[in-house]
């Protein structure tokens, strides 16, 4: 079956049992991430969604009962102290995960420095899944996956590695969202390169342009934004995590960039609307950024 970029999340499932799977899903509090979590849910996967805050988790997943098997669990993602609390929590009950879809992000926000003193898109967009995955990698069953939701916006920035947290340089949150956005991708070559002999799979996805709290504000900040895209409804976003994270075969995917539902082609042009920019699949980029950011978190793996 080929989707394309109308398909949503059930029709991307349909007739897929997921019975058995166990599933932790990142921002499950709104948008996307509630979304991708009712429909794994519902197709029969136990679900953990990570968030912030517990209580909006809550209500925000509360449309999944009766139908979906699902627990919240906290994730500060600007603190890597939570990160580290979060998966200490879930490596001591020891139960495995077929897949990590790395969902929860930030977009366009003011200039801010975390607990850790990172930039406040790269900790949240990047360096604490970074954290989180590696973390989490003992628990991840053979022929698991992990999905890093990455965006279209990476085709604007690479990621500056000699400044990330615009110390020299004029802080753009655009271009921070954006090279956040391409280390998820780089994230996703490296970790696939390293975990694939395990029959471990990692792959970078975008959503789409999707209508939720993050791009309203957006748009509120900049008008001109709303007839720049084609606009994608949450259960359309949430397709192509789905079908990376079951239904394409993990060869496919394995350390490539997905959007609407396949595999995009590398493009580097400027002015190109699809596909993925050559600097986001560099091996050796990939590969720099991960010493570089076990550096930051302080921990090797």
């Amino acid at each position: 079956m080929i989707y394309g970029p109308t398909a949503t999340a059930d029709e991307v499932l349909d007739g897929r049992r997921l019975t058995g799977k166990r599933i932790l899903v990142t921002g499950v509090s709104s948008g996307v991430g509630v979304e991708t979590a009712r429909a794994l849910a519902c197709h029969g996967a136990v679900v953990v969604g990570a968030v912030r805050d517990l209580a909006k988790g809550a209500i925000a997943m509360e449309a999944l009962r009766p139908d979906g098997s699902f627990r919240l669990v906290e994730l500060e993602l600007s603190s890597l102290e939570s990160v580290r609390t979060c998966t200490a929590a879930l490596l001591a009950e020891a139960n495995p995960f077929d897949l990590i879809i790395a969902n929860a992000g930030v977009m366009a926000v003011p200039f801010g420095l975390t607990v850790d003193g990172f930039e406040t898109h790269f900790a949240t967009n990047y360096l604490s899944h970074f954290l989180l995955v590696n973390q989490m990698a003992p628990l991840l069953r053979r022929e698991g996956r992990v999905v890093m939701v990455s965006s279209a916006g990476h085709r604007g920035a690479d990621v500056d590695l000699n400044d990330p947290n615009f110390e020299r340089k004029p802080y753009d949150p655009l271009v921070a969202y954006r090279q956040s956005k391409t280390a998820t991708i780089l994230f996703a070559v490296e970790f696939d390169r390293r975990y694939r002999s395990r029959e471990i799979r990692a792959t970078a996805v975008h959503p789409g342009a999707v209508l939720t709290e993050t791009t309203l504000k957006l748009i509120d900040a900049q008008p001109s934004a709303a007839s720049a895209f084609t606009w994608k409804t949450v259960a359309q976003g949430a397709a192509t995590s789905v079908w990376a994270g079951y239904v394409a075969s993990a060869d496919e995917v394995g350390g490539r960039y997905a959007e609407d539902c396949h595999v995009a082609e590398v493009n580097d042009d400027p002015t190109a609307r699809a596909g993925v920019r050559s600097y986001a699949l560099d091996a050796e980029s990939a590969k720099a950024l991960w010493l570089a950011s076990e550096s930051m978190v302080g921990e090797a793996f």
